[in-house]
């Protein structure tokens, strides 16, 4: 088994891999977030230990990050999206087309360019119409939530439960606009959130990297994206939280990140993972869906 990394060998590693090309040191710095010094410092390491030669990964490099490589992505798809009313009388949110493209499309084509071609989708409310995913995506695989209409979320973790290990889980109506944000190697548990002074949204409060609250409103705060990740030992910690939490009184009403960032946190380190709003947006109303595709507009 390949030694443990730690976080600057990871970083840099997954760089090599992700670039698939020789980089100066100036854009390690740049794509990192390391200072040159330590650049140069763990270059020469990984030289040494054979995880680099000439500048570029190694196969022993692939096989270092190989414990933490996305092995299969969940998609939370089950919910009505009554917000969207009236398109979603007809149609499942992450269905929706924005400029001809169906919102989960840039989603799964996110996962497929990262080498994620296992790939779950718990449906509920107008369940076969996701059958029509088939045609362009035959890997992917239906987790049916039967409890959707009477459950929070949660009842959608509790379907996937025990495939959350090594796992992305996505809110399935999110209109990517980005892709690389969703990476092929992940070092630990983190959450996408984008940096805001005020926001009225789910939020994080963030202490040295680490999610320590999960609310709604906040100053100075981290606005929560629902993408998230999972590595090896949560994945298998989530599957008994999540039931735990959903067998408990009142268990179903709740959003299943609630349980490993409220009810069940002093289990995780769960860190918060940077983007930006150009990277990515909810299409929260059927008004916010008229401004972006005029389309609607009619």
């Amino acid at each position: 088994m390949a030694a443990e990394l730690n976080r600057k060998q990871f970083d840099i590693l997954a760089t090599l891999a992700e670039e698939k090309e020789k980089l100066s040191q100036r854009s390690l710095e740049e794509k990192t977030g390391h200072s040159l010094g330590t650049i140069n410092k763990v270059m020469k390491e990984l030289t040494e230990q054979g995880l680099v030669k000439d500048g570029l990964i190694t196969p022993s490099g692939l096989d270092a990050l190989e414990p933490y490589r996305a092995k299969r992505a969940i998609f939370i798809a089950a919910g009505f999206g009554s917000r969207l009313v009236p398109i979603t009388f007809n149609t499942p949110k992450p269905l929706v087309r924005v400029h001809g493209k169906r919102i989960i499309d840039g989603l799964i084509d996110a996962c497929l360019e990262a080498g994620i071609n296992e790939i779950y989708i718990v449906r509920g409310y107008l369940a076969e119409q996701f059958d029509q995913l088939l045609y362009k995506y035959p890997m992917i695989k239906f987790l049916e939530n039967p409890v959707y209409n009477e459950a929070n979320n949660i009842s959608s973790a509790m379907c996937a439960r025990y495939m959350l290990s090594n796992a992305y889980v996505f809110e399935a109506d999110l209109l990517i606009r980005n892709p690389k944000i969703v990476k092929k190697y992940q070092y630990t548990s983190n959450f996408l959130g984008i940096k805001k002074e005020r926001t009225d949204d789910w939020c994080f409060t963030v202490k040295n990297g680490v999610i320590v609250e999960e609310k709604v409103g906040g100053l100075d705060c981290w606005q929560m994206v629902g993408i998230s990740y999972w590595n090896d030992a949560d994945g298998h910690k989530l599957s008994n939280d999540i039931k735990e939490c959903y067998d408990q009184p009142g268990g179903k009403e709740r959003y299943w990140d609630q349980v490993p960032l409220v009810f069940s946190k002093e289990h995780y380190k769960v860190e918060v993972r940077e983007c930006f709003d150009e990277d990515i947006v909810e299409i929260d109303t059927f008004r916010e869906l008229k401004a972006i595709d005029k389309s609607y507009d009619v």
